[in-house]
């Protein structure tokens, strides 16, 4: 069983602090990439079945009806699992009834919305505009069409927020009850507007306090903390990022779309042009096996379950603490143990990367 993910490189309008391979909206250019997509997929997929299916980009959203009906049938070359999870990202601006009937009619059973915030000077500095009560109303709309598993993007760590911006997004979010949310700490990435204009980072300390309230206003609400970033209500997790985290094999389809399948992984051109072309893959490496068990540690140990010593081994052949230094880091009690998962306390998630790097 593998996931498939397929990116849609297009926006209606570019947000400050995105780094995602995107380029503007062209209904020209957009049917001539949904052809080459077609074709790669017919390329490189081996016919396996698909548990997972997620629709990202760019904004997949800003495709027309009939464009979006021509991707949407794309899915139909995959040998779907019978209950499979179809995620489908989308602006709230994009979101109306002849486009949820169209999700629906191809089976999307998941809409993840990037809302990223509510308050109107931080929606100033992303490059973006919506309101709360067009939130409330585009999920209500979706709800009443049968779409029972919405995820909410939210972004926080801006230079110019206060925690008491955060607690109010926070407040707002939960009044559309959604039944998970993806947070994001803002990174400053290369060729961002933000990073291009100089915008100053956000005191660490400050970061660690948002991140903080954050999870204890998500779990107080009823929210499984189930990855260090994500929080979910009761059988709400995503099967399709849990399908990364477990360092399983998925397919990566489209424009800078990268795929870990047979052992190889490899990462899709940026170059639209190459793209149109055909020169689909950019770059491909068959990982060794340490290369691997480094994957499944570093992936692994985001979820707060964390890793099952039980799979590990039947995995690869080896204990995992005969490859990685277990015991100093439970001693100095960066991992604990509970029953045969190895697992970053709550309270050290925060500084993930710092114990990672002592396990790699």
């Amino acid at each position: 069983m593998k996931g498939v993910y397929i990116h849609v490189p297009f926006c209606k309008s570019i947000c400050s602090y995105c780094d995602f391979c995107k380029l503007f909206y062209d209904s020209k250019w957009a049917k001539m990439y949904l052809k080459k997509l077609a074709l790669e997929i017919d390329n490189y997929y081996m016919g396996e079945d698909i548990r997972s299916i997620y629709i990202g980009g760019g904004s997949p959203s800003s495709l027309s009806l009939e464009e979006l009906e021509f991707l949407l049938n794309l899915t139909k070359k995959l040998n779907k699992m019978k209950n499979i999870e179809f995620t489908f990202e989308c602006n709230l601006a994009d979101i109306n009834m002849n486009f949820l009937k169209l999700l629906k009619f191809y089976n999307v059973t998941r809409l993840s919305i990037g809302i990223q915030s509510f308050q109107p000077h931080l929606l100033d500095l992303m490059g973006r505009s919506h309101t709360f009560l067009e939130a409330k109303e585009k999920i209500a709309l979706a709800r009443s069409l049968g779409f029972n598993n919405i995820n909410l993007d939210l972004i926080y760590g801006f230079y110019n927020e206060s925690l008491d911006d955060l607690r109010k997004d926070l407040k707002l979010f939960l009044k559309l009850k959604p039944d998970h949310i993806s947070t994001y700490s803002l990174q400053l990435e290369d060729h961002t507007l933000l990073k291009v204009n100089n915008i100053p980072l956000i005191d660490e300390d400050d970061e660690y306090l948002m991140y903080e309230t954050i999870v204890d206003t998500l779990i107080r609400s009823g929210f499984n903390h189930y990855e260090v970033s994500n929080f979910a209500k009761k059988n709400k997790e995503c099967i399709h990022n849990l399908g990364y985290w477990n360092n399983e094999e998925y397919y990566g389809f489209g424009l800078g779309a990268c795929g870990y399948v047979d052992k190889v992984r490899y990462a899709n051109t940026r170059s639209f042009l190459a793209y149109l072309k055909e020169n689909f893959r950019l770059e491909e490496k068959i990982l060794p096996k340490q290369e691997i068990m480094d994957n499944e540690v570093m992936l692994g140990l985001r979820k707060t379950k964390g890793i099952s010593l039980e799979e590990f081994k039947r995995k690869y052949d080896v204990d995992l603490g005969s490859v990685y230094p277990l015991k100093p880091l439970l001693k100095s009690k960066e991992l604990k143990q509970k029953k045969e998962y190895i697992f970053i306390p709550g309270d050290k998630l925060y500084i993930m990367n710092e114990i990672l790097l002592k396990m790699i």
